[in-house]
């Protein structure tokens, strides 16, 4: 359906072009959009000229014209005069709202089966059918970008990157939810990652400028099939929620750059908090000091290098050694040895992990 903004813009258009008043209405006579200074009721004009056989007709000084939606009786159009020439653009009217509702139409349904096909819903058979119908390539590159947004419903940011997507009519802009923006964008045979990062990174900056707030957007893998955009859209989903426990300082996340986040996200809680009891004997990173967890993540950060550490720290080399030393007395891990680092650092990110599922269930 055509919102009444749509009629009204198109109404006001033909008038400056005609210098001819209008006024759709619906089945009811009820006024969608009009030009005329002066209002009146046209509701039983109206209500005998739908149950009438004719198509147009004049009635007191007044164009009456039906219009069809595949032909079903959507739309009444009233031009102001009784005229040959009234009657010529009237019919000039009627063509233009009739494509619109025939265009607006087909973009419901490219919007429904791109949905339906995000979601899982549909058969295998029906993707090709549906898509042939609809005029959409089946193989052809895509990657699914998800941008989330602080406002929930938030129309002016889909609008927005519908704005920067300008003419492509091969790329679609949807939503399967409140919060989340879904672009499924066609790439070009020789688009590679950094073709992606700069998409994602023009969606955020045009955001940005429009007062947005607390943007995240994460994109899945490339997929050269229609069956599998689905695919992508769960990696990017995915990559979404990782990106908020392990890449708190990342506004723009790549399913491809999770890492061992993404199968950290995939444990159960119980095996987490097993895994911490044996690692920690009962305690949580959670308990040491804020000085100890600066010095372990800045020595994670200059891949264990103790010199490098102890600069940026700006700390004495033994000061650093002596703090290593008191963690492994504590733990029982040596981070100067890569065993020991890699399975602090998992450690490490379980507990963020476990932190966060705890405060989404709140």
């Amino acid at each position: 359906m055509i919102s009444n903004q749509i009629l009204q813009n198109t109404v006001e258009g033909l008038k400056a072009i005609t210098r001819i008043d209008f006024c759709v209405m619906d089945v009811e006579g009820k006024p969608l959009a009009n030009t005329f200074s002066e209002q009146r009721s046209y509701e039983d004009d109206v209500l005998s000229f739908v149950k009438s056989p004719a198509d147009g007709q004049v009635v007191h000084g007044y164009q009456f014209f039906k219009i069809y939606d595949e032909h079903q009786l959507e739309y009444i159009l009233l031009a102001n005069g009784g005229s040959d020439d009234v009657y010529m653009v009237g019919k000039i009217a009627v063509f233009q709202i009739q494509n619109l509702l025939t265009a607006y139409k087909e973009r419901f349904d490219k919007d429904n089966f791109i949905k339906n096909l995000l979601l899982d819903n549909l058969l295998l058979v029906d993707i090709y059918n549906r898509a042939k119908k609809l005029h959409i390539d089946t193989e052809v590159r895509r990657v699914i970008f998800i941008i989330e947004t602080k406002h929930e419903k938030d129309t002016n940011a889909l609008d927005n990157v519908r704005g920067l997507l300008g003419s492509r009519t091969k790329d679609f802009v949807t939503a399967v939810d409140e919060k989340n923006i879904i672009v499924v964008k066609e790439l070009e045979p020789t688009d590679s990652h950094k073709e992606l990062e700069k998409t994602a990174q023009g969606f955020y900056d045009i955001l940005k400028e429009e007062g947005e707030e607390d943007i995240l957007i994460a994109y899945g893998t490339v997929v050269g099939d229609i069956k599998e955009v689905s695919k992508s859209y769960k990696e990017a989903k995915l990559a979404l929620d990782v990106g908020k426990i392990f890449f708190g300082e990342r506004s723009i996340i790549a399913y491809s750059t999770l890492g061992i986040g993404r199968l950290i996200y995939q444990l159960p809680i119980p095996l987490c908090k097993m895994f911490i009891r044996e690692i920690f004997e009962g305690k949580s990173p959670d308990d040491f000091d804020e000085e100890t967890l600066a010095t372990i993540n800045k020595f994670f950060e200059n891949n264990l290098n103790v010199s490098e550490t102890s600069r940026q720290l700006y700390i004495h080399r033994n000061t650093l050694v002596y703090r290593l030393d008191k963690l492994q007395k504590s733990t029982g891990l040596d981070l100067r040895v890569f065993e020991d680092a890699i399975t602090f650092k998992i450690a490490l990110m379980v507990v963020r992990y476990m932190n966060y599922m705890e405060t989404m269930e709140y």
